[in-house]
């Protein structure tokens, strides 16, 4: 008999010998063993709140006040269109992780989600993708929070960073972008105070950030000049998609939230909202600031520009000191996408951990903190490694394909789970079943086409690897298979 918490033996579904690629993780098997790590377990201490704002805090400044400068440049005017659909392609997929959110409460998001319904070989492709998604979009984050810090240093005492320590040597002509480095690394010391001290630190960043977006509208609209949206669309659909494409990675926020499901206290009823809410106060707030930036300054001007939203301020006033006020909001928003971010990729990986797909060490916790120590350092350090030496645009791009290709995968997990556990108790369901999550998958799938060759040809080769670390490493060490042998031994 188990004892209380204990999880049920790790075995395959089904129990006879399957393909090994095809072996699928049961749902009740996941959901016992929640927040279970080497040495100790996470900490239940999330509320509704929280979740919500780690979602907004991983969301709500990536796409607005780093990425616009490369968005504009290609939608034009239209980046607010470009805006509108992303959102939409987020909330079709949104809703499919709110329904298997509720369902199936655990850290691995999607790639928990796959590993029920479509195998392991699946779910480490998911996996991998999370892992591009997250690392990458930590880094992209972190390079745009240099901008915006030479920006406040320049308004407030007048020095800037010199160019050499501010800007990445592959591309940029630096010799290492110190700023994004050290703020990964703070994010790092954040998350080593545990889960529910990390929530405190977020909320407030989170409230910093939406009120110096809702003043830069305030302020901004004043500045809105109705010739500065003709054309629409200069550089026609093409270029709308394109600009839609690059800020889809703006939207993984609630993908954040679904990884708190094994520190949330009432995960199947505060995950689906928490989702869904973000969702629904991100998508404002970008298009209401996509809307008067480009109406206050011409879209042409935006080109090379990752500090868009401190100039606007300062050419409406005449006044440096507004410049400086949203460049100071715009340090602490990034630093909390940073940080939530960087905080999604940790469960993950604690995750796959657990799974056996990935070394032991990402999985162990400590018991004092309640939070996976190593996992934190580990990812921490990978992360800022990025940021100190990779360009912003190539991030951004690598990012996009990584969320788009785990997205189109949640939209055909709850398809199947709906066939295969129809009884299943579900919090949350996805309206218009299947359309829905049909045209999520389609919605993804057309976002991954509009991306760059350059970017496919990273992601090859980037799935590429991870091929040949789940075949050298994942398929033998996966608790799955190492059950299955010891059920074959007796």
């Amino acid at each position: 008999m188990l004892e209380t918490g204990q999880a049920p033996p790790l075995t395959s579904e089904p129990r006879k010998p399957v393909n090994p690629l095809l072996r699928r993780k049961p749902v009740e098997q996941m959901v016992a063993e929640g927040g279970q790590g080497e040495g100790g377990n996470l900490r239940r201490s999330l509320t509704m709140w929280q979740l919500t704002m780690i979602s907004i805090g991983a969301t709500l400044g990536t796409g607005i006040f780093v990425v616009l400068g490369e968005a504009a440049p290609k939608a034009g005017p239209a980046v607010t269109i470009s805006f509108i659909i992303a959102g939409l392609t987020a909330l079709f997929s949104a809703l499919s992780y709110a329904e298997l959110a509720g369902s199936v409460p655990v850290s691995g998001s999607s790639y928990s989600y796959s590993y029920a319904t479509m195998g392991e070989f699946i779910a480490w492709v998911c996996g991998w993708c999370l892992v591009l998604e997250y690392a990458v979009s930590v880094s992209a984050v972190a390079v745009g929070w240099g901008q915006y810090l030479n920006e406040l240093l320049d308004g407030t005492i007048g020095v800037t960073l010199p160019e050499k320590l501010s800007a990445a040597p592959l591309g940029d002509g630096g010799i290492i972008n110190l700023p994004s480095l050290v703020v990964v690394l703070l994010a790092m010391v954040f998350l080593l105070r545990g889960a529910k001290e990390s929530a405190r630190i977020n909320t407030i960043m989170v409230v910093v950030k939406i009120v110096t977006l809702v003043l830069f509208i305030g302020i901004g609209v004043m500045g809105i000049k109705s010739g500065n949206y003709a054309p629409l669309a200069p550089l026609g659909v093409t270029g709308i998609s394109a600009a839609a494409s690059t800020l889809f990675f703006s939207y993984i926020g609630f993908d954040a939230a679904s990884t708190a499901g094994e520190e949330a206290k009432n995960p199947k009823k505060d995950l689906p909202r928490a989702i869904m809410l973000s969702l629904g106060i991100v998508t404002i707030l970008y298009c209401l600031v996509a809307f008067v930036a480009v109406g206050a300054m011409p879209w042409q001007d935006f080109e090379g520009t990752e500090a868009a939203l401190a100039q606007i301020m300062t050419n409406v006033t005449g006044d440096s000191f507004w410049g400086v006020v949203l460049a100071a909001g715009a340090v602490v928003a990034i630093a909390s996408v940073v940080f939530a971010v960087l905080y999604g990729q940790t469960r993950i990986l604690f995750a796959m951990s657990r799974d056996g797909l990935v070394p032991k060490v990402f999985a162990k916790v400590d018991e004092k903190t309640g939070a996976p120590r190593a996992n934190v350092v580990i990812v921490s350090l990978f992360c800022g490694a990025l940021a100190a030496f990779i360009p912003l645009g190539e991030l951004a791009n690598a990012t996009s394909i990584g969320t788009l290709f785990a997205f189109a995968l949640v939209n055909i997990a709850v398809v199947i789970l709906r066939r295969t556990k129809p009884d299943m108790p579900r919090t949350f369901k996805v309206a218009l079943f299947p359309v829905t999550p049909i045209l999520g998958f389609l919605a993804c799938g057309y976002m991954m086409y509009s991306l760059p060759t350059a970017t496919w040809v990273a992601f090859g080769v980037w799935m590429a690897v991870g091929l040949v670390v789940y075949f050298l490493y994942g398929i033998r060490r996966s608790r799955l298979a190492t059950a299955e042998v010891a059920t074959a031994e007796k």
